[in-house]
Formats: C-alpha cells, sequence, structure tokens
C-alpha cells in the first residue's frame, strides 16, 4: 500500500559535526527516484569519501511523503549548521495507536539520531571502531542518553 499521497519517498541526511565545543548539524535532501538504493542516495548527500559513519535511522511521513532519515560524520564544513543541544526533547504521538507526533521539528530529528549513534557506540563494532577516529566529536555525542526509544521519558 502507497501511503503517501504523491507517491514520493524523499531521503535527507543529518550530516554532525561540532563547531568549538558545540555539536551541529546541515540537513540535504534528495527525493528517491527508480531502484536507486536509499543508501546509496544518503552516500551521495553525505560525501561518502569523507564520512566515517552513515547510518538508517528513522522514517516519517511529512506533508504527503515518506522521509527516510540517515545520519553522517563527521560534517567536514559545519561554520553554517545549527547548533544541536542534547536537552532536547522526545517527540512522540500522544495515543498508543497514533505513535507518530502531529509534526516534528528538524532538531528532533537530529537529536534521536544522536541518541541512535550513542546507543550503536555500545552495541555495534563498526561504529564503536568509528568513534575512535572522531574522540572530539564523539565526547560531544556521550552527552545524548543512549536506551531504546521504547525508554525514554
Amino acid at each position: 500500500m502507497d501511503l503517501t499521497t504523491d507517491g514520493s519517498t524523499v531521503v535527507e541526511v543529518f550530516r554532525l559535526g561540532m563547531r568549538g565545543a558545540r555539536l551541529t548539524y546541515r540537513v540535504s535532501e534528495h527525493r528517491l527516484d527508480g531502484d536507486v538504493h536509499p543508501d546509496e542516495v544518503a552516500r551521495r548527500l553525505a560525501g561518502s569519501g569523507q564520512v566515517d559513519v552513515l547510518h538508517s535511522t528513522s522514517w516519517r511521513f511529512e506533508a504527503g511523503r515518506i522521509v527516510l532519515t540517515y545520519v553522517a560524520l563527521p560534517d567536514p564544513d559545519p561554520h553554517d549548521a545549527t547548533d544541536l543541544d542534547p536537552a532536547t526533547g522526545i517527540v512522540s504521538g500522544d495515543d498508543p495507536l497514533s505513535p507518530s507526533p502531529a509534526h516534528v521539528e528538524r532538531t528532533a530529528v537530529a537529536a534521536h539520531a544522536c541518541r541512535h549513534l550513542a546507543f550503536l557506540r555500545h552495541t555495534d563494532p563498526l561504529v564503536a571502531g568509528a568513534a575512535l577516529r572522531q574522540p572530539r566529536l564523539w565526547a560531544l555525542l556521550d552527552g545524548f542518553r543512549p536506551t531504546v526509544a521504547g525508554a525514554l521519558r
């Protein structure tokens, strides 16, 4: 069943970086066309030769389309990026049969991706190895509480 009103799926990539002692993010997106796998679109958006980690973190229904979210790091050019605070709250639906919130700000999506990476750092050997290559950036990610989504409140 096609859940979108216009049949579109979009891949977005949150590039995580740092400016001074602040974690930052920038977002790129591209409509998914034809037989191209979403991972390939995400690699292109992230600049695959410049990243240590590329990981799919979530999806959502937004404005009649499905948005597949990936996170990539490090961001080689965080100068015009948006600061991200580990205190960014969790968003969820208000009904157990409607888990999606009515609207999700990009900052909340970025924070979710950071919590996802913080969890993977402790559970995925590939991500743990990549973390060793960017210790200052991963120290900032340590500010995001790593746990499964159902345990967050």
